[in-house]
C-alpha cells in the first residue's frame, strides 16, 4: 500500500510517497515557486541523487501533475503507473469547528473546507486547489484531509473563547483554532516516548518554531491552549507575522499612513515578526549571522524579542497546565537555531529546566532526537525533528482500514519507545 501525501502551500507543493507494508518512505520532494515564475521540482529517492527540473507551473495543478511525472518517470521515478498509489492525504490548514479529525474528503466536505478558507487566506485556498487538482489526476483514490486544527479542539471554552462581543462567535466562528496540529501532535507522542510515560501522564510545552511558529500547551496529553488564534497570525514573533501585538495598533497606523484594511493585513502578515524588525531577514541564519558580524544593527534586537517571547509563553503554558514535564523544540529553527533554543529556556533554572550548553551547541540537525538538558534536570528539553508526514500517512491508513479513533486512542507507531527514525 503506497500513500502519498501532498502539502500545498501558497507558493510551493511537498510531497511524499510512503510504502506502508515496508513502512519506508518511497521519494520525497517540493515544487517550489509555484504561481510565481521560474518553477522548479527537486526530487529525493533513498540511495540516488536528488533530481531537480525546471517547469513551468502557473497554478498547482501543473504543479501536481509534474509531480505525478516525475513519480512515474522511467529514470527517475519510483512506480511504474499511479495504479501502485492507495490513496492520498492533504494538508488542510483550516477546518473551523466542522473537523476534530482527519476525513475523507467528499463533495460535502469539500464545501466545507471552502466554508472556512476566509479564516485562512493564504493557506485555504491552495490547499483546495491541490485537492482538486490530485482529485483530477487520481479520481479513483480516496482522497483524506488532515487538518491542522484538529489537534487543537480538545482546547476547553475557557482558552478558546476571546473577549470580544459573544455575537461575533456565534455568528461568525470568531475564536481561537490553532495551527501546527500534526506537528504539535507528533512530537508530543515522541516526547511521552522518550520520557517513557504514556501521553496521558505527561504535561509538555511544545515549541514548533519555523518562518511560522506556534506553541501548544500539551496537559495529560491533549492540547488545552495554544499561541496561534483565530488565523495563523497571532502568538509568537515569526519570520513576517507579528504574533501577539497591542490590537490597536492596526487602526492607529492605518489612520496614520492611510492604509486599506487589506494592505494592513498584509503588512501584519508579511512585512512584519523578524523581517518587520531588522528590515532584510527572515531567514534565522541570517538574523544571526549579521548580529555576529554587526552589519545589522536590528539582528540582535531580533534575537532577544524573539526569545523573550518564546520564554514567556514557556513559562506561562507551564502555569497553565499546572508544571511541565518537558519542553519540546521543533520545526526548522525549533531544530536547527541552538542559539534561539539558548536564549529561549535562560534563566529558567528556577523551572526545573537545566540546560546542557555544549550538547545544544551541538545539536543541529534534522535526523536526530536529543536531549539538551543535563541528566539532572527535573524538566527536559529535548529537540525532536517532525514528520507530520507520518502522521498523515498513519491517518490515511487508518481511516482506509477502518480502525482510525481520536488521537489519545489510536496507537500510532511513532508513539512508542522502540520507534526508530
Amino acid at each position: 500500500m503506497d500513500i502519498l501525501a501532498l502539502n500545498c502551500g501558497s507558493s510551493s507543493v511537498k510531497y511524499q510517497l510512503y510504502d506502508w507494508a515496508k513502512k519506508q518512505i518511497i521519494a520525497k520532494g517540493m515544487v517550489e515557486r509555484v504561481t510565481i515564475g521560474d518553477s522548479f521540482i527537486i526530487h529525493e529517492v533513498p540511495g540516488k541523487e536528488n533530481y531537480r527540473e525546471e517547469y513551468e507551473c502557473p497554478d498547482h495543478r501543473i504543479a501536481i501533475h509534474l509531480i505525478i511525472k516525475t513519480l512515474t518517470d522511467k529514470e527517475h521515478g519510483v512506480v511504474t503507473n499511479m495504479n501502485e498509489i492507495s490513496a492520498v492525504g492533504h494538508r488542510v490548514v483550516h477546518g473551523g469547528e466542522k473537523f476534530t479529525c482527519s476525513v475523507t474528503i467528499d463533495e460535502a466536505v469539500l464545501d466545507a473546507i471552502k466554508e472556512v478558507q476566509h479564516l485562512a487566506p493564504l493557506h485555504n485556498p491552495p490547499n483546495i486547489s491541490g485537492i482538486e487538482a490530485a482529485q483530477s489526476v487520481l479520481p479513483d483514490v480516496p482522497h483524506i484531509a488532515i487538518f491542522d486544527t484538529a489537534f487543537h479542539q480538545t482546547m476547553p471554552e475557557p482558552a478558546y473563547t476571546y473577549p470580544l462581543p459573544y455575537e461575533w462567535y456565534e455568528k461568525y466562528g470568531v475564536r481561537r483554532y490553532g495551527f501546527h496540529g500534526t506537528s504539535h501532535l507528533y512530537v508530543s507522542k515522541r516526547a511521552a516516548a522518550m520520557l517513557g510515560k504514556s501521553p496521558k501522564d505527561c504535561n509538555i510545552v511544545t515549541m514548533h518554531i519555523g518562518n511560522g511558529v506556534s506553541h501548544a500547551a500539551i496537559k495529560n496529553g491533549i492540547s488545552v491552549d495554544t499561541s496561534m488564534g483565530l488565523t495563523p497570525l497571532e502568538g509568537a514573533v515569526m519570520g513576517t507575522r507579528c504574533g501577539d501585538i497591542d490590537p490597536a495598533i492596526p487602526a492607529f497606523i492605518m489612520d496614520q499612513e492611510g492604509l486599506s484594511p487589506k494592505e494592513i493585513d498584509s503588512v501584519l502578515n508579511k512585512k512584519s515578526g523578524i523581517l518587520g524588525i531588522t528590515g532584510q531577514y527572515t531567514d534565522r541564519r541570517d538574523v544571526i549571522e549579521g548580529a555576529e558580524k554587526g552589519n545589522c544593527p536590528r539582528c540582535q534586537l531580533a534575537l532577544d524579542v524573539e526569545s523573550y517571547r518564546l520564554k514567556k509563553y514557556i513559562g506561562s503554558y507551564a502555569a497553565a497546565i499546572g508544571g511541565i514535564d518537558a519542553v519540546v523544540f521543533t520545526a526548522g529553527v525549533g531544530e536547527m537555531g541552538w542559539l534561539i533554543r539558548e536564549k529561549a529556556v535562560e534563566g529558567l533554572e528556577f523551572m526545573g529546566i537545566i540546560l546542557d550548553k555544549e550538547k545544544n551547541r551541538n545539536t543541529m540537525t534534522r535526523k536526530a532526537e536529543t536531549i539538551v538538558t543535563t541528566p539532572d534536570s527535573p524538566v527536559k528539553v529535548f529537540v525532536i525533528p517532525t514528520d507530520e508526514e507520518l502522521v498523515f500517512t498513519e491517518d490515511v491508513v487508518a481511516i482506509l482500514e477502518g480502525t482510525y479513533t481520536d488521537h489519545m486512542n489510536f496507537e500510532y507507531s511513532f508513539a512508542s519507545e522502540s520507534f526508530q527514525l
